[in-house]
């Protein structure tokens, strides 16, 4: 019988391009193929200064542009916090928010106490200090949440600070039936002054180290997005394309050029002092629940025809989406369906996806690999952590990458020659309609000031707009932050504080911009299940389902 390996000649050229593609990848990771990203590898010779505000100052990054500092101005101004009365003194902790001596009640509204699908319910939130005095002062830190476990339904609630003590949260109701309300205190409002300062007088609480070697002889030093002046002279990593900096002390009997791997070499201690330790207590004041002074659930009656909509005049804002039967609903954009395993290979069938950024991110290249049965994962000998991963539905024509990405990155060690930058990735995409490219950066720049994450961004967005203006057809969606768990240690350095301050961010740089957002930290906060920095499985497959509907609407069925 006469083989008949390529029949049609859209075919073979189709997995002549693949295989090409796939052996150059494959040779440009095991470095066969010279691919280096463009470092600025110069020595500096610092010049080391004692004078205080030089010491404060000692970091320099490239000039904005007029453009974008003055976006960075006003980004900074958006997200500006209420700043807390100082407190000091052994009755220092006896003077906060104390959720313990707080409560919440459900105003009665307009309809005296009913409840219609697709009115608001609105709670006033009272704080006290742990001597239950009322507080006279704004700043604390609240999740709101409306839930039916039996109907597997939540929704987040809108908070709004009254800044005298008094907060609102106001829900949409979108389903019928019983709804409970749940109101947390995240941070006392003295905490996220600690974290300010923290990002403001400590932001290298998380150090990194990188190796360098040469032959027989190796030594570690410090790098960081910037390094204090000592006696000993630093290399400079600075990328060329993007001016990303990055800068390692240089070891003494090695080059610059020597440098083989970076890691997170751990963080520092004694960053707090003993009343300030106090303002993060698991069980006290950290995460806690805050009681009601009466009802915390309502009943919610179904939608009548004609009915005027009770609305909340405290917000302009609703919720992007709630859960039902388990299920995320997203109000507004695109309607979220969901997609068994062979509806996602149907749906990714001819498609690149290009993903980039943190673990959270990799969680859900992992998700493909583990539900998709043709995909197959080709082994580029890389870590699990770090990547570079990639693979491959030769059937389905499917074709699958994830990259972390560059430096601030707390990862275990990874070669210098995997540290890419997402915007120099983005740069060298061809793009196109069959080409989904998603990212998520947030997780390793909390304890960083929020500058740095904002100059980050802009880069990403410059390299997303001229992907876009190449290649107008490629779909481009982004994953936002979400809570985690929260004890002492990890409050100082990735409190959920910081990562809704980073998702304010990430929201204003790319307003406008013709790209998706997948609300991680809505669907996660919404959802029953406890926190965490990997969300659980029901959550993840919510969040993919939302990415496919965005890949394939329902209106191209």
């Amino acid at each position: 019988m006469k083989a008949t390996f390529c029949t049609r000649r859209e075919f073979c050229a189709l997995f002549l391009f693949l295989t090409v593609f796939v052996f150059i990848f494959v040779l440009r990771h095991m470095d066969i193929l010279e691919f280096q990203p463009k470092f600025n590898s110069t020595i500096i010779m610092p010049r080391v200064s004692t004078h205080p505000n030089e010491i404060r100052s000692f970091c320099t990054f490239k000039p904005l542009s007029p453009e974008d500092a003055l976006e960075e101005y006003l980004i900074l101004d958006s997200t500006a916090w209420p700043e807390t009365p100082l407190l000091s003194g052994p009755i220092f902790l006896e003077q906060t928010s104390d959720p313990a001596h707080s409560t919440f009640t459900i105003l009665r509204g307009r309809k005296g106490g009913q409840w219609h699908v697709g009115d608001q319910l609105e709670v006033m939130i009272l704080t006290s200090d742990f001597q239950g005095r009322p507080k006279k002062s704004g700043g604390d830190f609240l999740f709101a949440r409306l839930h039916n476990r039996k109907l597997e339904a939540g929704v987040v609630g809108q908070v709004v600070d009254h800044l005298n003590g008094s907060y609102s949260a106001v829900f949409s109701l979108s389903w019928e039936g019983d709804a409970q309300v749940k109101v947390t205190l995240v941070h006392p409002g003295e905490a996220i002054s600690v974290l300010n300062r923290l990002n403001r007088e400590q932001p290298y609480r998380m150090y990194f180290k990188s190796l360098f070697r040469s032959g027989s002889l190796s030594e570690t030093t410090l790098c960081d997005v910037c390094l204090r002046p000592t006696q000993q002279p630093l290399c400079n990593y600075t990328d060329l394309r993007t001016g990303e900096p990055w800068f390692c002390y240089k070891p003494k009997n090695l080059s610059c050029d020597a440098r083989i791997n970076h890691f997170r070499a751990g963080s520092k201690g004694n960053l707090l002092n003993a009343n300030e330790g106090k303002l993060f207590q698991s069980g006290v004041n950290l995460k806690v629940y805050i009681r009601a002074s009466g009802p915390a659930n309502v009943t919610v009656l179904p939608q009548k025809e004609g009915q005027p909509q009770v609305k909340s005049s405290t917000v302009t804002s609703g919720p992007s989406g709630y859960y039902y039967q388990g299920v995320w609903r997203a109000l507004g954009g695109t309607t979220v369906r969901e997609f068994n395993a062979s509806a996602i290979s149907q749906c990714l069938k001819g498609k690149v996806v290009h993903m980039y950024g943190d673990s959270t991110i990799r969680q859900w290249f992992e998700f493909f690999d583990a539900t998709l049965p043709g995909l197959k994962e080709f082994d580029l000998h890389s870590l699990r952590r770090t990547g570079p991963d990639m693979s491959l539905d030769y059937a389905n024509n499917i074709f699958m990458t994830y990259r972390c990405h560059g430096p601030p990155i707390q990862y275990y060690p990874i070669s210098t020659r995997e540290l890419r930058y997402i915007a120099n990735e983005l740069d060298d995409l061809v793009g196109g309609p069959n080409t989904v490219v998603v990212f998520g950066i947030w997780a390793h720049f909390g304890s960083f000031p929020m500058e740095i994450y904002i100059r980050r961004l802009q880069s990403i967005r410059r390299a997303v707009v001229r992907l876009l203006e190449r290649a107008p057809g490629t779909l481009v969606v982004i994953r936002t932050t979400n809570p985690r768990y929260l004890d002492l240690f990890v409050s100082l350095t990735n409190s959920d504080w910081f990562s809704l301050q980073h998702g304010k961010v990430l929201r204003a740089m790319f307003k406008g911009l013709n790209v998706h957002l997948i609300d991680a930290w809505e669907m996660t906060l919404a959802h029953h299940l406890p926190h965490n920095i990997h969300p659980p499985p029901p959550i993840i497959r919510n969040m993919i389902n939302h990415l496919l509907s965005y890949i394939c609407p329902q209106n191209s069925d």
